[in-house]
């Protein structure tokens, strides 16, 4: 079975591309589809997470296997993860460029007759130079920039005030 993808880069400009890959092809062969597809040279740390229909960021699926008890892209099958439920994951290629991907099963088929896989079939819009940027809630960083001295903290001894 072929599934066609549809990977949409999270910038504010339309960015994606349909891409069709055997069903039995790992993560690894995906990334490799993406970055390729994209423009990227592949030579960036990456993971897909496992996502609901909400695109809450779930389970992370590194490219190297850091832990032989946690899944990695070279040994997770598509097909192992795509089902009936579950159709959907997110893509971080650069973790310092943090460039953002939404991964979605499209439709699954039977192959073409003589087509060698994994193809990119259709692109749409161009990746922008920079990646977008990241916007945090200011109240979470604040909170985590700023000591209080007042505050009780039972794991601190220290009197003094400091600020980072």
């Amino acid at each position: 079975m072929i599934y066609r993808i549809r990977v949409i880069l999270d910038v504010e400009d339309d960015v994606f591309r349909d891409l069709e890959i055997e069903s039995q092809a790992t993560l690894e062969e995906l990334h490799n589809c993406i970055t390729q597809s994209f423009g990227f040279l592949g030579n960036e740390m990456a993971s897909f997470y496992e996502t609901d229909d909400s695109w809450q960021q779930g389970e992370e699926l590194p490219l190297i296997e850091l832990d032989p008890e946690q899944p990695s892209m070279q040994n997770r099958n598509l097909d192992t993860l795509f089902d009936a439920d579950t159709h959907k994951l997110l893509y971080v290629y650069d973790f310092l460029a943090m460039w953002t991907f939404f991964v979605e099963l499209m439709e699954v088929a039977d192959p073409a007759p003589g087509m060698t896989y994994p193809i990119m079939c259709f692109a749409h819009g161009e990746v922008p130079e920079e990646p977008p940027v990241k916007a945090f809630d200011s109240a979470s960083q604040e909170s985590d920039l700023f000591y209080d001295a007042d505050a009780e903290d039972p794991q601190n001894d220290d009197d003094s005030d400091y600020y980072y």
